[in-house]
């Protein structure tokens, strides 16, 4: 009795699923005949910068430069002393960076920062052949370094016009963070014309938000067309990862970098001999000039083509070829667009009169 209740139980049950199922076995059959069918080609050509990056890819590279490093000798247990004859051991160490190809004859841009100091340099090609590399040139200024290979006929990346560059537009980092290999990550530039960063000397920044960390310096930062934009450089964190913030410098830049040191070795910029300070509220009110802008002169090189020109200790300067100057860094980015032998023109008040002069440009001197 209780058996055969059992069985109508579940071949109740066992209908009932099946009507059910049947039920939306005929909905899903309608429902699916009733769709409107997308063209192909819609799916085909989704969302993706797969081509740009494999544009870029190729002309990306991973740089192990290796240093000698010096390491203290250990200390005794519980104690400050050394253990006798112990001397400092120097051991290689790789510092891992990235780089990009610049030309088919084998030069490589990276970062000053990854390579200076470094004994031996290896680059690894994107089909993953290993080659040593030679410095051409440094320039720590703009943090930038020119190295070569000895090959031919490599895969130069495309270049774009940075100064085309918008807030907004869509970028693409690639380069070797931490060692693992390459990686592409995504982000927007975030502003333009970044300095008094406290990076470079010279400093005029693509900041983004594209993920860089250890290892993509010297990388590539790229557009959706696989046109490089610039070459990464630093990050700001106060943890020493990836925040948000990050700053590339700018191809336009990079290129005249590249030109001078590949054609001279070095870069040559201009220079007036002058040192000066920010003008702040408390000067501005001793000296009863509420509203100006510029850098007071605290001293002038001998003979430099500032003490040439008239310039004097104590005088400000508010303009340098009709250009503003609002600090010490406008008037180092000013006279560093000049070259040896430029005349720039000086405009500035001394004795809370307005004077002008000339000054011819000579060649600033290496630190």
């Amino acid at each position: 009795m209780k058996s055969s209740h059992s069985t109508r139980f579940l071949f109740g049950w066992a209908l009932f699923g099946l009507l059910i199922g049947g039920a939306i076995i005929i909905y899903t059959h309608v429902d699916f005949k009733n769709l409107i069918r997308l063209p192909s080609h819609n799916i085909k050509n989704h969302d993706s910068y797969a081509k740009a990056v494999n544009k870029a890819a190729v002309s990306v590279v991973s740089i192990n430069a290796y240093r000698l490093v010096k390491e203290e000798p250990a200390l005794l247990p519980g104690s400050k002393k050394l253990r006798r004859n112990d001397q400092p051991v120097f051991k290689i160490r790789p510092n891992k960076g990235s780089g990009v190809i610049i030309s088919t004859d084998g030069y490589i841009v990276t970062n000053n920062h990854v390579v200076t100091g470094a004994q031996r340099i290896e680059v690894m090609l994107h089909d993953g052949r290993r080659l040593d590399a030679q410095i051409i040139g440094l320039d720590p200024d703009t943090d930038l370094a020119v190295i070569s290979i000895p090959l031919k006929q490599l895969p130069a990346i495309r270049i774009a016009d940075s100064n085309s560059t918008r807030v907004g537009d869509i970028v693409l980092a690639i380069g070797n963070p931490f060692g693992i290999g390459q990686t592409v990550t995504q982000g927007i530039i975030s502003a333009t014309g970044r300095d008094r960063v406290g990076l470079n000397t010279y400093e005029n920044f693509i900041q983004t938000d594209a993920a860089i960390n250890r290892g993509n310096s010297g990388g590539a930062l790229i557009n959706t067309q696989g046109e490089i934009l610039a070459i990464n450089s630093a990050i700001y964190s106060q943890t020493g990862n990836y925040l948000g913030i990050s700053f590339a410098i700018p191809i336009n830049l990079v290129n005249d970098v590249v030109k001078q040191i590949i054609n001279n070795g070095e870069v040559v910029r201009g220079w007036l001999g002058v040192e000066g300070v920010d003008l702040n509220a408390q000067m501005l009110k001793r000296i009863d000039l509420p509203n100006i802008q510029g850098v007071l002169i605290t001293d002038v090189f001998d003979r430099g083509p500032a003490e040439m020109a008239g310039v004097r200790v104590g005088d400000i300067l508010t303009h340098i070829n009709k250009k503003v100057i609002r600090d010490t860094r406008d008037v180092l980015n000013a006279i560093a667009d000049g070259r040896p032998g430029d005349k720039v023109q000086i405009s500035g008040i001394r004795e809370r009169q307005s004077f002008e002069t000339q000054a011819v440009l000579e060649q600033r001197p290496k630190e």
